[in-house]
């Protein structure tokens, strides 16, 4: 199954991992975005990164990732549910052809929100981006927070993202002194297109065919936020027929964008007049 996340545990040691792909949403995410590859791949593995930390949380809630840094790359966004529905976006400037991602970040910070119902607001957690690539800067942000020593194993290209996640619990040692040395230079060996491509359970028999692995269901990534066209209309409707018929005289068409969701709503003249027709002009309007 495509476009899901699939938990794994290591019977015979006190490891567990969970593998995410992405195709088809993948490209729905990246649609129309003109994205440069490298801020692709960036995005892709932060997306995935998110899913495997939103699958991981001892409660579950929505989960917001912001990386904000002094690079090309200076605004990485996603946001996943505790259902795996994921929506993103990038802002990026010039020289952001370069494949190097720590300079493609530059000196930043990392904040990480997490909402549920329960919460009063939600909790918040910030930061330094500390690493050389997504994989390092998550890997030590789970060290430092949860204590638990974790590997990221990510990939993404146009066509999907993917993630590969492994995390050694308090007992691994006793079990095996040498299982979490030996797991983590298995998962090491898997290349971008295995994980990319490859069905869980052949990539997870390629990789550990000597370890005992149990295998989870499959559960859906999706992205599913349709266009909320009302929503857009009140807004324009509070900023007031002054604002935006001045807005659509400069331009002759409104466009707005939610990066967050890759939506563009689009409103010509006529759309602007069925807007205001039954709101009266608080002053002369020249339209």
């Amino acid at each position: 199954m495509t476009d899901s996340l699939r938990r794994f545990l290591f019977d015979d040691l006190d490891i567990r991992g969970a593998l995410v792909q992405m195709d088809a949403v993948w490209r729905t995410l990246i649609a129309n975005r003109d994205y440069p590859e490298h801020v692709i791949r960036l995005l892709g593995e932060m997306s995935a990164t998110a899913l495997l930390l939103a699958d991981n949380l001892k409660q579950p809630g929505r989960l917001s990732i912001q990386s904000r840094g002094s690079g090309p790359v200076s605004l990485l966004v996603v946001d996943c549910s505790e259902a795996r529905n994921i929506r993103c976006m990038a802002r990026y400037g010039r020289n952001a052809e370069t494949s190097n991602p720590a300079t493609l970040l530059g000196q930043g910070q990392l904040a990480l929100s997490l909402d549920r119902p329960s919460m009063r607001k939600p909790y918040q957690s910030i930061v330094p981006l500390d690493g050389k690539n997504v994989a390092e800067i998550f890997e030590h942000y789970l060290k430092q927070s949860e204590q638990l020593v974790s590997r990221f194993f990510l990939a993404a290209s146009p066509s999907g993202a993917a993630g590969l996640f492994l995390q050694k619990m308090p007992a691994a040692d006793e079990r095996d002194p040498d299982g979490w040395t030996r797991i983590e230079a298995l998962a090491g060996t898997a290349a971008p297109g295995e994980l990319l491509g490859l069905p869980a359970e052949e990539l997870l028999a390629r990789l550990f065919h000597e370890e005992t692995v149990r295998l989870f269901d499959a559960r859906p990534v999706t992205h599913d936020y349709p266009h909320d066209w009302e929503k857009v209309r009140n807004m324009l409707r509070t900023l007031g027929r002054e604002e935006v018929y001045e807005t659509l005289s400069e331009n002759g068409v409104i466009v707005i964008r939610d990066d967050l969701a890759n939506h563009e709503y689009r409103f010509d003249k006529a759309a602007i007049d069925g807007l205001f027709k039954d709101i009266p002009p608080t002053s002369k309007t020249c339209h």
